[in-house]
C-alpha cells in the first residue's frame, strides 16, 4: 500500500483502510490523476464528506459510483483540491519577496515565474501588483498552474468576494503596497473585479505536479501550502521536478508549513529567507 502506517487515521477499520486504497487506484487507473500518495488522513476527511454528500453508506459505494459516473469522480477530485488561499496570504513573504528576491529579478533581461498549486488564482493576482508596482510586470511571463479546472476558471475571471475586500486590503498594506489596493478592481455589491492588464503576461492552464512533467525553465517557482498535502515520496518527487525546472540562481518558493531543511534537496540551495520559506538555487561551479 502507499502511505505510511503513521499517516492512516486512527479511527480508519481495515477494511475502510483498503476501501481508502482501491478507491485511489480506481481513479487513476480510470481517470489518470493520481492521489496515491497524498497524505491519507487529509483523503480520508474528504472522502468521508463526499459519502454523506452523495448519500452512500461505504467508500467501496463511492468506488462503484465513481467508477460508473464521471460527474461524481469530478466531484470527488474536487474535493480533494479544495482550496485555501487568499490575497497577500502571509504578508511578510511578499514583503521578503519584495526586498530579497525583487532586486535579483531588476537586474534580468526576462523574468519566467511558475505558480504550481495556483488555485483559484488570489495569489497569483498578488504577485502581479508586486510586480507591477517594482517595474517588473511588463517584462515578466507568469505560468500558473493548477490540477483543479474550475480553479483556473475562477482564477482566468479575476472575480473575487467583495466582502473579503477588506481583509485583503489589510494584508496588502502589511506587505508594502505602494498604493491604494482598491485602485486594482472594479465592484459591484457582490464581486470584486481585478483589472485585467495585472494577467495580461499570464497564462493559466492545468498541470499535475504527481504525473506531468517540467515545461519550461523558470527564474522563480511558486509552491506554497500544497506539499503539505503529500507524503514524503510526493513531496520528493516534486522537488526533483522543481530543482530541474528551476534556472542557475532561480528562486524556490514554499508555504509557511514547509521546508527543504530535512530533504535531500536541501544540498541544491542557499537560504534566500529561510524565515519566509525562500530558497535560491544553486549556481553550478
Amino acid at each position: 500500500m502507499n502511505g505510511s502506517s503513521a499517516d492512516i487515521p486512527q479511527d480508519c477499520t481495515k477494511l475502510e483502510q483498503l476501501e481508502l486504497e482501491l478507491l485511489l487506484e480506481g481513479l487513476y487507473r480510470l481517470y489518470g490523476y493520481d492521489y496515491r500518495h497524498y497524505v491519507r488522513s487529509s483523503v480520508a476527511r474528504r472522502v468521508r464528506s463526499r459519502l454523506a454528500a452523495e448519500r452512500l453508506p461505504t467508500i467501496t459505494a463511492l468506488l462503484e459510483r465513481v467508477l460508473h459516473d464521471p460527474e461524481a469522480a469530478k466531484r470527488l477530485m474536487n474535493d480533494f483540491s479544495i482550496p485555501v488561499t487568499e490575497m497577500f496570504r502571509d504578508p511578510l513573504f511578499f514583503y521578503a519577496f519584495r526586498t530579497k528576491v525583487v532586486p535579483i529579478l531588476q537586474r534580468l533581461p526576462e523574468v519566467r515565474i511558475w505558480h504550481a498549486g495556483c488555485s483559484s488564482g488570489e495569489e497569483v493576482y498578488s504577485m502581479a501588483m508586486v510586480l507591477e508596482e517594482e517595474g517588473l510586470l511588463a517584462k515578466t511571463k507568469i505560468y500558473a498552474t493548477d490540477i483543479n479546472e474550475s480553479m483556473l476558471e475562477r482564477a482566468r475571471e479575476g472575480a473575487f468576494p467583495l466582502n473579503r475586500m477588506q481583509a485583503y486590503t489589510t494584508n496588502y498594506i502589511r506587505s508594502g503596497g505602494q498604493r491604494e489596493f482598491s485602485s486594482y478592481y472594479d465592484s459591484d455589491q457582490v464581486y470584486a473585479y481585478f483589472c485585467p492588464s495585472l494577467i495580461r503576461n499570464t497564462l493559466f492552464f492545468h498541470h499535475n505536479l504527481v504525473t506531468d512533467r517540467s515545461f519550461n525553465e523558470f527564474h522563480v517557482i511558486l509552491c506554497r501550502n500544497v506539499l503539505i498535502y503529500f507524503d514524503l515520496e510526493l513531496q520528493s518527487h516534486v522537488h526533483d521536478l522543481f530543482h530541474d525546472s528551476l534556472a542557475p540562481g532561480g528562486i524556490l518558493a514554499l508555504g509557511s508549513k514547509e521546508s527543504l531543511m530535512l530533504t535531500r534537496h536541501r544540498q541544491y540551495y542557499i537560504d534566500l529567507d529561510p524565515q519566509q520559506k525562500i530558497y535560491q538555487a544553486r549556481k553550478a561551479q
